[in-house]
């Protein structure tokens, strides 16, 4: 293989692999769940997703008993008052729930008395109640979640209930989008605040291994870090929610009975509240009793070590069939199917999306657009500068050839490979009395004289349409309609041949005169390339050409400037610029029978 050719493999190879170490790039943080750039875009698209498919039902065991501004109002606005979270709970466990999620962390020592009876409350109901992580930002990596330090509830609280930590996994927008299901902290591995009330709930112990979570007859995959990707339900309001007035009425027994109820606040500016996709402010404990819901059998959202696998594969696969697919095939067809890969991808990533399959959309794009841009600024490069060398290739070519002919010969390499029979206008020309005439003015007046006939003649066929074919010295070959020029081609090679003749005659000086003679005839050539593989010529031949050029022996023989048979004045349409002299039949050397010639003299 030759440098020539070696050199654009090389460069496609260069290209792949700079493609496959792009993608390995883009694709690591995500392989290993670090955060990266991407997150806000794969945010973004996943809350896409997420509009697209609209709301999905909640678990039908998990209800929320809300501490709204209702509830506020009537009581005064004492929050602080651990009185009022008595009298809801034990309000609520009079209804016999299963359990009773309480998301307040009771971090702060109130009134002795009423401390006493909130923990009589909480020791007497099936409770759950929150602690709360906090993380550093400079923490070290950890397989699970490692809270630098951990608020919690005061010791009479925690010892009459269950605590589990609230810690929800936000993204660079705000929206939660996991939920660890345990923590790494100075006291041990802990439960999560909404697996500890599933596993009440369930009455099972949960099963926890690298990549899923077991919980009676329920399992979840989980994503790196034993993280359970939110599958967010819907608006505000998409879990059943209930006032604590209503509870404290008395008036939501059967409501509440056998369920799994999350109690908290949602009064306006209690409580922490996150940004969804389907709401703007969503209250903390909606979020917790999602995360439950998917526990106890709600819609999930499978993101593990699997679906990032497949990301990872897509990544690859999209950048490098894309860059080779813009390497290999014309522009015009390369970015096409490039750009459509992506956009199965797409495809896949939507409709895996409405099967619960968090499949990444940022990774594959991104690790495919960089390759995909860069290939095809390299095509577009390289086809530049072959389409410049092509130009100047066709120019030079057209020094050599007629115009129309190298713009037929570039634009269809193939173009007369096998003999081709067609019907012509046939032109031969050549300079009257050019022996005598040359050795006159020397060698280099000749070929000076010679250059700007060449040059009036070619303008003159150009201008018809007309192809010229072949230079014989004082001489030249030129045939009309081989292009398929609209127009008449007796006529265009008779409007050539008259002003040929008075351009010809321009060229004589005060000491010399120039004048010419012109053959037409008009019936089928053969047209062909004539020469070996690495060099030929387009060539016309047949009976045709040999009477065209045995018509200039006749003009020279009649004192005629343009002799043209009848046939050619037959196939002719428009009006002459003059009648010829004569009309008549006349003998042809080399042919049987006589040819009827149109004379026209000077």
């Amino acid at each position: 293989m030759n440098s020539a050719r070696r050199a654009p493999v090389l460069f496609g190879v260069l290209m792949m692999i700079a493609a496959a170490v792009w993608a390995a790039m883009i694709s690591a943080p995500h392989w290993s769940a670090r955060a990266s750039g991407l997150d806000r875009l794969e945010a973004a698209l996943l809350d896409i997703r997420f509009s697209l498919f609209g709301a999905v039902a909640p678990a039908p065991d998990v209800v929320i008993v809300a501490i709204d501004d209702a509830t506020l109002a009537a009581t005064q606005g004492t929050t602080a008052n651990r009185l009022l979270l008595a009298d809801t709970i034990d309000a609520i466990a009079a209804a016999a729930p299963k359990v009773i999620g309480l998301d307040v962390i009771l971090a702060d020592a109130g009134a002795e008395d009423v401390d006493a009876r909130l923990a009589a409350v909480l020791n007497a109901a099936p409770m759950v109640i929150a602690a709360g992580g906090s993380f550093a930002d400079d923490a070290p990596a950890s397989p699970i979640a490692r809270p630098s330090s951990v608020l919690r509830p005061q010791p009479t609280f925690a010892d009459a209930s269950d605590v589990g930590l609230v810690n929800l996994s936000t993204d660079a927008t705000g929206v939660p989008r996991y939920v660890s299901m345990v923590f790494s902290t100075d006291q041990g591995i802990e439960p999560s605040f909404a697996l500890r009330i599933a596993a009440r709930f369930a009455e099972a112990e949960p099963v926890i291994s690298e990549d899923q979570l077991a919980l009676g007859a329920v399992e979840l995959p989980l994503d790196v870090g034993l993280n359970l990707p939110l599958r967010l339900v819907g608006p505000r309001g998409s879990i059943p929610t209930y006032s604590a007035m209503d509870v404290l009425s008395g008036d939501l027994q059967d409501v509440l009975a056998g369920k799994a109820v999350i109690l908290g606040y949602t009064a306006t500016a209690f409580g922490d509240r996150f940004p969804s996709p389907f709401d703007e402010s969503v209250p903390g404990v909606e979020i917790m009793a999602t995360a439950v819901s998917q526990m106890l059998g709600g819609e999930t959202l499978r993101r593990d070590a699997t679906t990032r696998g497949v990301d990872v594969g897509a990544s690859f696969a999209l950048a490098l069939v894309g860059t080779l697919l813009v390497l290999i095939l014309p522009l015009s067809a390369g970015v096409p199917l490039a750009l459509g890969l992506l956009a199965l991808w797409g495809g896949v990533v939507v409709v895996a999306f409405s099967a619960g399959l968090w499949l990444g959309a940022a990774v594959p794009l991104v690790a495919s657009a960089g390759p995909l841009a860069g290939a095809v600024m390299a095509r577009y490069y390289t086809e530049k500068r072959k389409a410049n060398r092509g130009a100047k290739a066709l120019a030079a070519l057209k020094r050599f050839q007629s115009p129309a002919l190298a713009e037929m010969i570039a634009d269809d390499p193939s173009f007369l490979r096998e003999p081709t029979a067609k019907s012509l206008s046939v032109f031969f020309v050549d300079l009257s009395s050019f022996t005598h005439l040359s050795e006159w003015l020397g060698p280099a007046r000749t070929q000076d004289l010679l250059k700007h006939f060449h040059q009036i003649t070619a303008q003159a066929v150009e201008t018809e349409g007309g192809v010229v074919l072949n230079y014989m010295g004082d001489g030249a070959l030129a045939v009309f309609g081989m292009t398929d020029a609209e127009g008449n081609s007796a006529d265009q090679a008779l409007r050539t041949s008259f002003a040929l003749i008075e351009a010809v005659q321009a060229l004589g000086q005060e000491d010399y005169t120039v004048g010419c003679r012109i053959g037409l005839h008009y019936g089928d050539v053969i047209l062909s390339r004539l020469g070996g593989d690495r060099h030929q010529q387009v060539s016309v031949a047949g009976d045709s050409v040999n009477l065209a050029s045995r018509l200039l022996e006749i003009a020279k023989t009649e004192g005629a400037i343009i002799a043209a048979t009848d046939t050619l004045l037959e196939v002719s349409v428009s009006e002459l610029p003059r009648p010829a002299d004569s009309v008549k039949p006349v003998p042809v050397r080399g042919r049987e029978g006589w040819a009827t010639v149109h004379f026209w003299s000077a």
